[in-house]
Order: structure tokens, then C-alpha cells, then sequence
């Protein structure tokens, strides 16, 4: 049985976590369309001729998809970094909020370069442009069997670009 390309955009949309979801909304614009299929690809944004991509880690993830799309289409990756962050913990079913408290840890800009190393040859190519995005992020952890276990990240307020 074979999936049918409607299929494969609505699975995209059904496993999307709420901190990529939250910065699609936030970076579309008016006229922009959501989830296209492009080459093959499902793409998050496409704002005339321009293909934006929202990736909240891991480069190496998309580095083919980035790649394959720059040889043809203009590409932006838009890459969020939390300069500040906090940690909210939940009961295990997500109902009672027991604590929160503001993370040490601050991000900046320069955070980018860790995940560079993964898409050295995209950054020569003319078609390629990436966007950091500075943001606040709450980081939902919930108590397992095994202790606590991240479980999301959600957006707060996109503090620069």
C-alpha cells in the first residue's frame, strides 16, 4: 500500500512539535502558503520563490532536503536559539505544573556555528540563506518511570533576528 502525497503532508503536520509549529505561525506572513510539496519535498513556508524551512535542531536532518532544494529554488533555514529558557515540570500526565524556575544556560547567535559543521557546502551556495532567530522558550519536562523526560518546547516571544 502506498502512501499518497496528501498523506505524507498531513502525517508532517499531525508529528509537528509545538515549538516548530509556534515559529511557523509567527514567521508566516499574510500571502505565504504552509506545507507544499516541492521537488518531492514538504516544505513549511513558501513566500513567493522563496523556500523557508523552520529546523529547531539538527541540521544534519535536513541536510539533503536543503541541499537538493538549493540546486533549483531559493532557501532559507530559519534556525531559533533560546537566549532564555525555562524549565517547567509537570506531573506525568501533564495536568498539575510543579515547578518552574529560569534556566542558567543563555544562547546566543553564536550557538549556530555547532550545527554549521553539518551543512559546510550549503553555505557557499548562492541560493542558501540562513536566519537565527534569538527567542524565549519554556521546556516542559514530565516525571516517567526513569525520572524526568523532556517533552516539549514551546515558544515564548521572538526577541531578535
Amino acid at each position: 500500500m502506498t502512501k499518497s502525497k496528501n498523506a505524507s503532508h498531513n502525517i508532517s503536520i499531525l508529528n509537528e512539535k509545538p515549538l516548530h509549529a509556534a515559529l511557523k505561525k509567527r514567521y508566516a506572513q499574510a500571502y505565504d502558503r504552509c506545507e507544499v510539496l516541492v521537488d518531492g519535498f514538504v516544505i513549511d513556508i513558501v513566500r513567493g520563490d522563496v523556500l523557508i524551512e523552520v529546523q529547531t535542531a539538527n541540521f544534519g536532518a535536513v541536510k539533503k532536503k536543503l541541499a537538493a532544494l538549493a540546486m533549483r529554488h531559493t532557501v532559507r533555514l530559519v534556525y531559533p536559539i533560546a537566549q532564555d529558557k525555562w524549565i517547567l515540570k509537570e506531573s506525568g500526565n501533564g495536568e498539575e505544573r510543579l515547578t518552574r524556575r529560569k534556566s542558567p544556560k543563555h544562547g546566543a547567535v553564536e550557538n549556530v556555528f555547532e550545527e554549521l559543521v553539518s551543512i559546510p557546502g550549503l553555505l557557499a551556495n548562492p541560493n542558501f540563506s540562513l536566519e537565527v532567530l534569538l527567542i524565549r522558550e519554556e521546556e516542559v519536562r514530565r516525571r516517567g518511570r526513569r525520572g524526568w523526560a523532556g517533552c516539549g518546547r514551546r515558544l515564548l516571544e521572538i526577541v531578535d533576528r
